[in-house]
């Protein structure tokens, strides 16, 4: 995944697109962005970010939270039938 892309934008993309229960309860990001993200953390303990790397680790954060939620409430979704 090029520097130019961030990992976020890939959330952002599925969310865009329209989503079922199930599809939520299944999304994994890329394994592009997995590492992109992967490659953030890394180089963040050793404080070699870039304020905008920053930001996209941040907001890649948060949105993975959000994401997360959504996934344990299409679970209660797909529980109740």
């Amino acid at each position: 995944m090029p520097a130019a892309h961030p990992a976020y934008l890939e959330i952002i993309d599925f969310i865009a697109t329209g989503t079922t229960p199930e599809s939520v309860v299944n999304y994994r990001p890329s394994p592009e962005a997995q590492q992109r993200v992967a490659d953030l953390i890394a180089r963040e303990k050793d404080d070699a970010l870039t304020p905008e790397e920053k930001a996209e680790l941040d907001y890649f954060v948060q949105l993975e939270h959000i994401l997360r939620m959504a996934k344990a409430r299409a679970l209660q979704i797909l529980s109740r039938g």
